[in-house]
């Protein structure tokens, strides 16, 4: 990116640009103001969109920029004319694959275009040293800000950044050792309602496949699962709980497993969008589809058409609000930090809505 090396190409005598005699180099802003006969104030003007400039100047100066290929330095303008931003910030998440992912960061795109900055976005693939090591290298590259989903379990590590008046905003997940913005989701309510939503309707084996325990996200919503048995008076079967199922195959299997044990779930909890995934080609494989209940949190393409009773979270939302929050705090916002909770919703398709079998009737004595 090269955005920490960003220097001024205006009024800077020792450039050599291409009508300095070098056929090969980029145009500079000094080219542009020679060929259009203006000065490079002029010049800097046109090119940043500023105003003092008459019609007859500014089509002169373009008229220039076009006959040269002239590209302006953008970065080195947000740095002379913004107190040091760059017009970049970068964006943090697990897997820029996945559906989530891919969706807050195009609302974070969506929010930030208006305003003219751009995204640089990368994976964490839930690795606290890629984590660190990726923080490190956009904030070294000057980026303005940084919203993160993190993988660590605690983010001290920021501490001498945010000290510094760095903006970090934290998405889907809470920051832990340092306190700065965030806005999440309540995953430990959206466990609850897929719970409640099946033991409503009879159902009490019910299995729960989700994510690793070291991720807090899967944590919370493992415990709205037993805080809605508990309401209920009963408690999670513990033999059908699965955890550490990251991928779609991993889930495949586990419900595999699952169906095939003695006593088997009449419905299935899947923790994740890849779980989900996993344990609908499971039990289409297996002609069930129609016989075990589903729900899955968070939604994802197609799962409409799938018929998929899902817990939804409100991905727009949450990155419209964390890019609201980090172009804040770029402004000068100093405040104290903001912890943004917002409610999942249920959203019934059919595939949660399915009842546990009757009761074998007993034979008369």
């Amino acid at each position: 990116m090269g955005l920490g090396a960003a220097a001024s190409d205006a009024g800077d005598p020792t450039e050599t640009g291409r009508l300095a005699g070098n056929a090969n180099a980029r145009a500079t802003m000094r080219d542009v103001a020679e060929s259009a006969g203006v000065s490079i104030k002029t010049v800097s003007r046109v090119v940043n969109d500023e105003p003092g400039v008459t019609n007859d100047l500014r089509d002169r100066v373009l008229a220039a920029v076009a006959r040269l290929d002239y590209r302006h330095n953008l970065a080195a303008s947000n740095l002379r004319r913004a107190g040091s931003r760059t017009g970049v910030i970068g964006v943090l998440v697990q897997d820029l694959a996945n559906s989530f992912s891919s969706s807050l960061v195009r609302a974070l795109e969506d929010a930030m275009r208006q305003h003219k900055v751009m995204i640089v976005a990368a994976s964490l693939d839930e690795t606290t040293l890629r984590e660190q090591r990726m923080v490190e290298n956009l904030i070294s590259r000057r980026v303005d800000g940084l919203v993160l989903v993190p993988a660590s379990l605690t983010q001290d590590y920021l501490a001498p950044e945010l000290r510094a008046g760095f903006p970090v905003v934290f998405a889907d997940r809470v920051p832990h050792g340092v306190d700065t913005d965030s806005v999440t989701i309540d995953h430990t309510l959206g466990g609850f309602m897929a719970a409640d939503h099946l033991l409503a309707i009879g159902h009490r084996r019910i299995a729960v496949v989700t994510d690793s325990p070291q991720i807090a996200t899967a944590r919370e919503r493992l415990e709205g699962v037993r805080q809605a048995f508990a309401q209920y008076g009963e408690r999670l079967p513990e033999d059908l709980l699965r955890q550490g199922e990251r991928t779609e195959e991993a889930a495949r299997a586990a419900v595999h497993e699952l169906r095939n044990s003695p006593n088997p779930p009449t419905a299935i909890f899947a923790g994740r969008n890849t779980v989900a995934k996993g344990a609908l080609r499971a039990l289409a494989q297996r002609g069930e589809r129609d016989r075990v209940a589903l729900v899955g949190f968070d939604d994802f393409p197609m799962s409409d058409l799938l018929g998929l009773t899902v817990i939804r979270q409100d991905v727009s939302r949450l990155g419209r609000l964390a890019g609201e929050r980090l172009l804040a705090r770029i402004a000068g916002d100093d405040s104290a930090p903001q912890h943004i909770v917002l409610p999942p919703a249920l959203i019934a398709r059919g595939s949660g809505e399915l009842l546990p079998p009757a009761a074998p009737l007993s034979s008369g004595g």
